[in-house]
């Protein structure tokens, strides 16, 4: 009887060793690979759509630590808005044709940005990285003659880590946030919940953290069917922002509909009440 237990207590011990190992290198995995699922960096150099959007324009940014960063640029017709566009993860120059279309046809201005590694930028995404060409953009609208109150920080997904960022430290007419998450690593924590990923995660885009300290007008747009961002998060991240501020709810919306259900023209009224 003795032996047996003796025999069980180690098969114990040898199962919980091997649950120990596999839980460690699974955790060690994600730690790896953690950037290449963040970004998702889209293959390719899309074409400039000069057919579909007359007059926009392909420029090259230059960041102070040697990234090259592709951007669409279309400047504003008169006094109109110039929207700085900060993307979300996986996704081209090219996938924001919707956009670019509804905000020339209104004759507002934008700079979509290509962060570095993105769409023919040079260099590999960081938390840090991101944040730097966030500015270099702002910074190149300032240059080319744009007010703050002309400019527009538009933050889309993980690009509302990076736009939440930048009005932290840039003036701008007002932040738009759309489809924003409190952190990125609460997304992933969702995903993986018996994960330490608060511990682990590198680039945590913590808009949660940074949301306090923006000093403009903030608008919160989320679709309350979002598969990929939850629509809880929207709501906390709004609690969290300082006034002026306004939230959308867009029904029975996902993550990445609601440019064709309408949101710029929530935008333009949001903007125009700014007046």
């Amino acid at each position: 009887m003795k032996t047996l237990m003796t025999w069980v207590g180690r098969l114990v011990m040898a199962l919980i060793l091997m649950a120990g190992l596999a839980y460690g290198g699974a955790c060690g995995y994600l730690f790896v690979v953690q950037r290449d699922k963040l970004y998702s960096l889209p293959p390719g150099v899309p074409p400039l759509p000069v057919a579909q959007v007359p007059g926009i324009k392909d420029v090259h940014l230059k960041t102070p630590d040697g990234a090259v960063l592709r951007a669409w640029y279309l400047p504003p017709r008169g006094q109109a808005p110039v929207f700085l566009f900060l993307g979300g993860k996986g996704a081209s120059l090219g996938d924001h044709m919707g956009r670019y279309k509804r905000m020339a046809q209104k004759g507002e201005g934008f700079l979509a940005l290509a962060y570095r590694g993105f769409s023919g930028s040079t260099g590999k995404p960081t938390e840090d990285g991101l944040f730097m060409d966030g500015l270099v953009a702002y910074d190149w609208l300032k240059k080319a003659g744009y007010a703050p109150q002309q400019i527009v920080i538009h933050g889309h997904s993980l690009g509302s880590g990076v736009a939440t960022y930048v009005a932290t430290q840039r003036p701008a007419k007002g932040l738009i946030l759309e489809a924003p998450f409190t952190a990125a690593s609460d997304v992933a924590q969702d995903i993986y919940p018996y994960v330490p990923v608060q511990w682990l995660m590198l680039d945590k885009f913590a808009n949660r953290d940074r949301i306090g300290f923006v000093h403009m007008p903030i608008l919160i747009v989320h679709g309350d069917r979002d598969t990929i961002v939850p629509f809880a998060q929207g709501e906390r991240l709004y609690a969290l922002a300082p006034q002026p501020k306004t939230f959308k709810r867009m029904a029975g919306e996902d993550h990445s509909t609601l440019t064709r259900a309408g949101v710029y023209d929530v935008y333009d009224t949001w903007l125009k009440s700014l007046d």
